[in-house]
């Protein structure tokens, strides 16, 4: 009985065994695969590729300054690689497939999704005569197809999802396996035909069956979209976008479509359009929170009436107030100051342009937007050395030197170089010969006041850090307070500890007696190094330091006039020309001509004067500098100018004379007489208003420059001619010799 049973127990089993064989076509063959396909195998696989997909999700970092991408995925075109066929039974030809890819280790979640897939495909893969009985099977395939997507894989990606198309047309999963395929296709650079598969995938499906599922077509129209963005065809982004966020079935993917929408309609500055996308997206329940905030900042970089800012305004502040948002202050406050600008309201502007700045976790590219507003706004009220340190800020924040933006922000910043240099140079010249045209009694006076003014600021600052110490050891940890009773300054161990050694610092060692502070009462045991700080402290103090600094000599006092006046020269052009600001201009050049300059520079500059009032059409002060011209310099060009306005002098005449005058001043550096080249070129440049000689002026005067000024000025001539000529030879020239200055 024991041998029937044993038998009859190994025929059951050999019998289920023989039945669940890939080979044949059973009930229970067929299901038995099913399930262990899934369930051992390809559950694991799905829930690999899950953690890749969020690993990539989590990992990617949007720039929200610019259009994003509709798939949050950055690939590499150089690595795409080309699939090793084989011929290894159903699924040959999709790029391994084979028994040597089951034993690879995967290195990471996609390649381990791979692996599963592969496994399920070629251990319960069920093709009899042609027909695959696994139901299983075309899942694992589009399991296979997708994470070669994500590993880069492409073209084995579309040989999987090719195979699924060709052998399981009435699968469940043939839509998406379809539109994986268009999404492939798309990276590959081949968007028509993904274009032609999802416009196919469609129209039939809305004509054969009305019940397509949402979620879909949600994926169909946003593939559509990526293939457009590819094709450069706006209207049909926007289209597909729009039709892809009627449903919200994938809420990460719908948030992101509508947020991409709100940036085309704000590129095109179709603001209200862009604004109706916006407000959609913050009103989205189920959005992801980045999505919201963000379109609540877009909201206010995108308002196009006042009543709209100042609601805005109002949002704005209760999203600062909130907690939640620490991580956004930096970009909730440039948003306020960006309105408040547009309100005129400049003093709030800048105030909350700083509090951006000073947000913490601020991020580098948004720095770079509120210090170059920062820097507009003071260029606007022609403060330019506040503006020029504030495009500094910009080139020294900014990592992306190729952006157009930081390009123009380093243009503008080179072109307050020069005009910073000179300002500074005026400034320090002026008050040398100030205090230099003082008297003796006077000098002296001048600077006991600052050096009394300059104990006060150490001895404050001084008693400051002591404060903020003895501030600090009685408020401190449980050690100094245990050591430190009270707050009185003389109970805090570290206080005095300090003041001692402060003192000692500026003192040295003294005695304990009277008059302590006179210098015969230094201690011999003074540490040289302490003496040494001492004595150059003390200096700050001395007054005789300050008074052998002062040139004596006429020839020294009337080189920093001369300095001085070309200096205003230079800038009251830079003002006219480069900045067109006409106050200034007039500024500088109506005080250097009260200054006595140079004969050289009296005819330029009341031809600048002219120029400038004339085209102001303030008649009456033009006619002064005009009759200066006509009377004093009747033969100059300027006069001819000034006489024959209308007049066309012949282009062959004019080229002529120009060259004439270029190859005088040439012989003049050639015979290293570089300041009468230097008063030469500045005295042709104002008639050289769109002459091809100009650049060749330029730099000559760059040459003349760096044989007897100092580097600085020498490198700020060659920008100049770099930055305005850069397409000439004379700016390539430039730039040549800037780089070996600059190694």
């Amino acid at each position: 009985m024991k041998h029937i049973k044993k038998l009859l127990f190994i025929a059951i089993a050999f019998t289920a065994i023989y039945s669940c064989s890939t080979k044949k076509d059973t009930i229970i063959s067929r299901n038995y695969h099913a399930m262990t396909t899934y369930f051992n195998i390809l559950f694991n696989g799905e829930e690999a590729f899950k953690k890749g997909v969020e690993g990539i999700n989590s990992g990617y970092n949007d720039d929200w300054f610019e259009q994003l991408p509709i798939e949050p995925i950055e690939f590499d075109d150089r690595k795409i690689t080309v699939p090793t066929f084989n011929n290894n039974g159903p699924g040959a030809g999709f790029g391994g497939t084979d028994t040597n890819e089951t034993t690879k280790e995967s290195s990471g979640p996609f390649e381990k999704a791979e692996e599963k897939a592969v496994k399920a495909i070629q251990k319960h893969g069920m093709n009899i005569n042609g027909l695959e009985r696994n139901r299983q099977i075309d899942d694992a395939y589009l399991l296979l197809g997708k994470s070669r997507y994500y590993s880069q894989r492409f073209i084995p990606a579309i040989e999987a999802f090719n195979y699924v198309i060709a052998n399981y047309p009435d699968a469940n999963l043939i839509a998406e396996t379809k539109i994986w395929r268009a999404k492939s296709n798309i990276r590959l650079d081949n968007e028509e035909f993904a274009i032609e598969s999802m416009k196919l995938l469609m129209v039939v499906k809305d004509t054969l069956e009305p019940d397509f599922p949402d979620e879909i077509k949600e994926q169909a129209y946003t593939t559509l979209a990526m293939a457009y963005v590819k094709t450069d065809s706006i209207q049909k982004v926007k289209k597909y976008l729009q039709l892809a966020t009627r449903t919200q079935e994938n809420r990460d993917q719908a948030a992101r479509n509508m947020f991409i929408l709100g940036q085309i309609y704000a590129q095109e500055n179709k603001k209200d359009s862009a604004t109706l996308a916006f407000n959609r997206l913050s009103k989205f329940k189920k959005a992801p929170y980045k999505y919201k905030i963000r379109a609540n900042i877009e909201l206010a970089r995108n308002a196009y009436n006042d009543s709209l800012s100042f609601s805005l305004l109002e949002k704005l502040q209760k999203l600062i107030k909130n907690r939640d948002n620490r991580p956004y202050l930096d970009e909730l406050y440039y948003q306020v100051a960006t309105l408040h600008e547009k309100n005129d309201s400049l003093k709030l502007a800048k105030e909350y342009y700083n509090k951006s700045l000073r947000a913490l976790n601020g991020g580098d590219k948004q720095k770079t937007f509120t210090y170059e507003n920062l820097g507009n706004l003071y260029f606007k009220n022609s403060e330019y050395q506040l503006a020029s340190a504030y495009y500094d800020s910009v080139l020294n924040v900014s990592k992306d030197s190729l952006d157009l933006r930081i390009r123009r922000v380093k243009r503008k910043y080179k072109n307050l170089a020069s005009l910073i240099k000179f300002e500074d140079v005026v400034e320090r010249h002026d008050s040398i010969i100030k205090i230099a045209s003082l008297s003796k009694t006077e000098q002296e006076k001048f600077f006991q006041n600052y050096i009394d003014d300059l104990k006060k600021k150490d001895e404050e600052a001084a008693q400051l850090r002591l404060n903020q110490i003895a501030f600090g050891g009685s408020s401190g940890s449980n050690s100094l307070q245990s050591s430190n009773k009270g707050k009185f300054y003389f109970y805090n161990t570290q206080s005095l500890g300090f003041g001692k050694t402060e003192f000692q610092r500026v003192w040295g060692n003294r005695k304990l007696e009277d008059n302590w502070r006179y210098s015969s009462k230094i201690s011999n045991n003074i540490i040289a190094k302490d003496s040494l700080a001492t004595e150059q402290k003390n200096l700050r103090y001395d007054l005789a330091s300050y008074l052998e600094k002062i040139p004596t000599e006429k020839q020294v006092i009337d080189s920093l006039k001369t300095d001085r006046n070309q200096a205003l020269y230079e800038l009251g052009v830079i003002y006219k020309e480069q900045f067109k600001n006409k106050d200034l201009a007039i500024n500088r050049l109506e005080r250097v001509s009260t200054l006595q300059p140079r004969e050289e520079l009296i005819l330029p500059i009341n031809w600048h004067l002219y120029q400038i009032y004339n085209e102001a059409g303030e008649t009456n002060k033009a006619l002064k500098y005009k009759n200066t011209i006509l009377t004093n310099y009747p033969n100059t060009v300027f006069a001819q100018l000034i006489k024959n306005p209308e007049k066309k002098f012949e282009e062959n005449d004019k080229i002529n004379e120009v060259e004439k005058s270029y190859k005088e001043l040439y012989y003049l550096y050639k015979k290293e007489e570089y300041k009468n080249v230097l008063i030469g070129v500045n005295s042709i440049l104002p008639t050289l208003t769109n002459s091809k000689l100009k650049p060749k002026f330029e730099l000559l005067k760059a040459y003349a420059i760096g044989k007897y000024l100092p580097k600085e000025i020498y490198k700020e001539a060659l920008e100049f001619v770099a930055i305005n000529y850069g397409n000439s030879e004379e700016g390539k020239k430039a730039k040549e010799i800037l780089e070996q200055l600059n190694k």
